[in-house]
């Protein structure tokens, strides 16, 4: 608990106003989107980085944490108050600064939504690619925490590919300035890569200088099916040896299409193993070109059904079939673990044989879909948390997923991180030596473990 003294001292740095100590309103911060609580202390909403600055010189005098928070959609845990303590909510540090439309690139404060940035820059004809499926409610301080990728990865990267640098506080206080304005820059040790990523245990981001690229002209959407997912995957390899690199190369197996098949506005054949949703962008001349690559690569390698939206009703309508999947997967069971996993792409359809067995073998439902042209691959673990008997099976079910996930030369976690769902699980994928390095790292930045502890490292 933090003394009533220390949050006194608290209330004087950001305003008593700014601090919130009631345990009924405390609730709405205990959780994210993994579904687990712990209950903080308090809560602070501090307006700039000064006084962030105050509140961490604070916590290593007296030694109590501090969790920097979004918009608590992250779904590994990593803004849950484990050991109770502070959370620093960033939702008053949410402007944009800055739209320099002639050298491609945006300063945004932690707390700016990312659909809202995406929105604003776009009206000067200008792209900012990550795309997490949370894009409407997370923020861009916790995709940048979280390295968030996105629908669009596999074309145009993830959160780190468009970070030039970074203002934060370090656990210490420290307010320092990471990285450059400009397209390159190697002075020095890539700290705004390093925080990239470290999960809020590093530094607190008050501010980033985002790249921004020129906004396609247009877009073409596109829908496949194929009677199985080897069939489904050859396809997306074959589409990238055409040459061709879609924004977007979704992939659905058999089990999710049947979930979300009665869901949407249109059929699919009945005899569908496996769906990709496609999508091509650039100019017009170009995006025609490869829509038309695209279809016949589909057809050669055995699609089954093709469609392409001949507008944006019909974009939205093809892109009903992911958007509906993850409300749809609640018709199987109640409640969900939701794998960020990993492979090779050559091995997507060894791994969706694999969920099959390990779903027959734990008599618990595993659907799959995600990012087919990077081989992430969102698995769910399907269960009924009524049910003491499928309750026990999940851990079983996680460990021999992430153990054959790494035995194809995979990752655990693609996009969500490691937060304290995966951290039991991190030495399965990195030896002792390398924990140990990262260890010694955070205690570099933050030799009191005042900020964000217990994330990471079991």
């Amino acid at each position: 608990m933090i003394p009533e003294a220390t949050l006194e001292k608290i209330s004087r740095i950001v305003g008593a106003k700014s601090l919130v100590t009631r345990p009924e309103d405390l609730v709405e911060f205990a959780s994210d989107a993994t579904s687990l609580a712990y209950m903080p202390d308090a809560v602070a909403f501090p307006k700039n980085s000064e006084e962030i600055s105050e509140i961490l010189q604070l916590a290593n005098r007296e030694f109590f944490p501090v969790i920097p928070r979004g918009a608590g959609s992250g779904k590994s845990g990593g803004a849950l108050p484990v050991r109770g303590g502070l959370i620093l909510a960033m939702d008053r540090l949410n402007r944009i600064l800055g739209i320099d439309h002639r050298n491609f690139i945006a300063k945004v404060e932690p707390g700016v939504i990312t659909s809202h940035l995406q929105e604003k820059v776009e009206k000067r004809g200008l792209f900012y690619p990550p795309d997490p499926a949370s894009l409407k409610i997370s923020t861009i301080g916790g995709n940048v925490a979280e390295c968030a990728g996105g629908l669009r990865a596999v074309k145009y990267g993830v959160t780190r590919d468009y970070v030039l640098g970074l203002k934060v506080v370090l656990p210490t206080g420290e307010i320092i300035q990471t990285g450059v304005d400009t397209s390159k820059g190697v002075v020095g040790y890539d700290l705004t890569r390093l925080i990239v990523g470290s999960e809020g245990t590093l530094a607190v981001v008050t501010a980033a200088t985002l790249r921004l690229i020129p906004l396609p002209a247009t877009k073409k959407t596109m829908l496949a099916c194929f009677e199985n997912t080897s069939l489904a995957v050859k396809t997306v390899t074959e589409i990238l040896l055409s040459k061709v690199v879609p924004t977007t190369m979704e992939f659905m197996d058999r089990l999710s299409v049947e979930t979300v098949r009665d869901k949407i506005h249109f059929s699919i054949p009945k005899n569908t193993g496996a769906l990709l949703l496609l999508e091509v962008d650039g100019d017009e001349v170009l995006t025609r070109s490869e829509a038309l690559k695209v279809r016949e690569t589909c057809m050669r390698c055995g699609a089954i059904h093709f469609e392409a939206a001949s507008n944006e009703e019909g974009a939205e309508m093809l892109w009903e079939t992911r958007r509906e999947l993850s409300e749809a997967l609640m018709a199987l069971k109640p409640n969900k673990v939701s794998e960020d996993i990993v492979v090779p792409r050559t091995r997507l359809p060894d791994m969706v044989a694999f969920l099959e067995q390990l779903g027959e073998k734990y008599a618990l439902p595993i659907p799959a879909f995600g990012h087919a042209g990077d081989g992430n691959i969102h698995v769910n673990i399907m269960f009924d948390k009524t049910n003491p008997e499928e309750v026990e099976k999940i851990d079983a079910v996680v460990k021999e997923l992430f153990e054959e996930v790494i035995g194809m030369g995979g990752t655990i976690s693609g996009e969500h991180g490691i937060g304290i769902t995966k951290s039991p699980f991190i030495g399965m994928e990195l030896s002792g030596p390398t924990l140990a390095l990262m260890s010694r790292l955070k205690k570099a930045f933050d030799p009191n473990g005042v900020l964000n502890p217990g994330k990471i490292f079991p």
